[in-house]
Parts: structure tokens; C-alpha cells; sequence
């Protein structure tokens, strides 16, 4: 399968380029979302593309959208490129890894659930025994699953820097209170259902980030939905409190990362070829095991 680091409409305005999305102007009210097989570790674009991973995360997107419609709506119109408008109707190159969206006002704030204390959330939890001003047990430990889930916002930074974990009230002043609060209870709901269908297919979802944007004063979900890519997703087989979990995310990715010699700035070290190959694996394991669906033929 062709791997796609970037992708380019000469005739149309590129709006942005992510870590992993490119976003085209498709109109007054839509967005064309592009999902290439960029791969970013530490907030820093590696120079090696996975392959099948746009792929895995715009389907799986779909999936959880769909699944998640009657807690929220979403941004979807349509991921049938034959229906997209010109010039991107019918360009194969889009097959699989893209899909037509709603315009919204996206809200400036990172919407993280936690089921389970891992990763910056537990670097803080060490440190101060609360994670986004959330009080927690004492005597946790890495990887515990928590009492219950918790909401803990971050800030949206740009790319090649991190963003930062907030409470509640910096949270609302940034959208208003009764705006985030919504938002709370609808991450919840959504992590809950995602959480108890992924268990039931043998995958623990650690920990996940949602975005939102506002729609003509309606909240709506948008961006991507519960991918490896935004959020931990760990083999229920073999689960085992107290340190690191294997992984179906790019974790695996972070973790080979860990053991070289590189301060995490860009620009962003070659991966091996194994890494590469075993990473493109998970992803296509984690979509298949959650949606029980064959990649090759969703992606055909």
C-alpha cells in the first residue's frame, strides 16, 4: 500500500497541516480532512511514515463517530469520495483516509478522559497525588485503573511544543463554565460506552482525548474518535499493574524512542524498519480487534 506523508490540491487552499491531518477548504460549510501516514512522538513529526496507519485512523474515527452518535452529534458528512465535490470527487488517493466535515468553531481546549493512570498523568499524580487539580487514591500505581474515570483538560499547543494539563476552572474560563462542564459529561459518557465495548474485544483504553467545536451554538464532536494515535490502548491479555503496558498505540513507538540518545526536539530520529513494520501491525490489530472488520477490505 502507497504511504502518503503529504498531499496536496494545487487548485484548493490547504487550511492546515498537523502532525498527522492535512485540512482543505471544501466549501462554505465543509472541510476536507486528510489522514496522512505521519507519525509524531513527543509532539515531533518522525521523518518515517507507518504504512496503513492514515488509514486504520480515519476508518477507526468513523466507527467510533457512528457508535458515539447517539450521545453526540459529530462533524461527518460524508467518506464516500465519490460523493466529495471537486476536484477531490473520485481521487483514489483519498480512498480509506479522508472524509468530508462540517465547519465548526473547535473549542481551545484538549478533552482528556483517564480510566487509568499512565503516562503525563502519572508523572503528575507522583509529583503532587492529583492529576488536573483531581485529588486521587494514595498508594496508586502506574497503570492502576482508576476508582473512576476522570476528566483532565489540557491546552492545544502548537506543533513542537506539549500541552499542558489544567483544572477545571482554567478550563472554563478559556470556554466558559457550563460550556466545559457539558463538555465533562459527554467525554465521560463517550470514554464509558468506548471503554466497556473495547474491554469485550480484549483492549483496555487507558486513556483517550476528545475535541470539540460549536456548530451554530451546538456542541459537536470532531477531529478524529478513539485512535491509537489519541489515545493508550493496552492488551486486556496480560494486563499487569505496576509498571508499563505492551501497547496497540504508538506508545510502542515512544518507548523505542526512549532508548536512544535524542533530546525529543526536532528534527525527529529515523525509525528501524522493524519498528516501522511492528508499529503498522498494531495499528492495523487494534482496528481490526475493535471493529471486527478486515483492514484490507474496509480499506479497498
Amino acid at each position: 500500500m502507497e504511504t502518503f506523508t503529504n498531499i496536496e490540491f494545487p487548485a484548493v487552499k490547504k487550511l492546515g497541516s498537523g502532525k498527522v491531518r492535512e485540512i482543505f477548504d471544501a466549501g462554505s460549510e465543509h472541510l476536507l480532512i486528510v489522514t496522512t501516514d505521519r507519525i509524531s512522538a513527543f509532539d515531533v513529526i518522525l521523518p518515517d511514515p507507518i504504512p496503513s496507519k492514515g488509514c486504520v485512523l480515519n476508518l477507526l474515527s468513523l466507527f467510533w463517530f457512528e457508535k458515539g452518535s447517539s450521545i453526540i452529534k459529530n462533524h461527518v458528512v460524508t467518506s464516500a469520495v465519490n460523493a466529495y465535490t471537486e476536484p477531490f470527487k473520485g481521487d483514489s488517493r483519498l480512498a480509506g483516509r479522508s472524509m468530508l466535515v462540517k465547519k465548526t468553531n473547535p473549542l481551545p481546549v484538549e478533552c482528556i478522559v483517564r480510566g487509568y493512570i499512565s503516562g503525563s498523568g502519572w508523572k503528575e499524580y507522583l509529583k503532587l497525588g492529583s492529576v488536573s487539580g483531581v485529588k486521587l487514591p494514595t498508594g496508586l500505581r502506574e497503570s492502576d485503573r482508576l476508582p473512576e474515570p476522570i476528566f483532565t483538560p489540557s491546552t492545544k499547543a502548537q506543533i513542537g511544543h506539549h500541552d499542558i494539563n489544567i483544572d477545571m476552572k482554567t478550563a472554563g474560563d478559556l470556554v466558559g463554565q457550563s460550556l466545559i462542564e457539558e463538555v465533562k459529561s459527554i467525554s465521560l459518557s463517550i470514554y464509558s460506552m468506548a471503554a466497556a465495548h473495547a474491554l469485550g474485544k480484549g483492549i483496555i483504553i487507558a486513556d483517550t482525548k476528545f475535541e470539540f467545536g460549536l456548530l451554530e451554538g451546538e456542541l459537536i464532536w470532531i477531529d478524529e474518535a478513539l485512535t491509537p494515535d489519541s489515545s493508550r490502548f493496552w492488551p486486556l491479555e496480560g494486563y499487569m499493574p505496576g509498571g508499563p503496558q505492551k501497547s496497540f498505540d504508538k506508545q510502542f513507538v515512544r518507548d523505542y524512542l526512549e532508548t536512544l540518545d535524542w533530546n525529543k526536539t526536532a528534527p525527529g530520529p529515523n525509525l528501524p524498519q522493524d519498528i516501522i513494520k511492528k508499529t503498522s501491525e498494531k495499528y492495523i490489530a487494534a482496528y481490526e480487534l475493535l471493529t471486527g472488520r478486515i483492514f484490507a477490505q474496509e480499506r479497498a
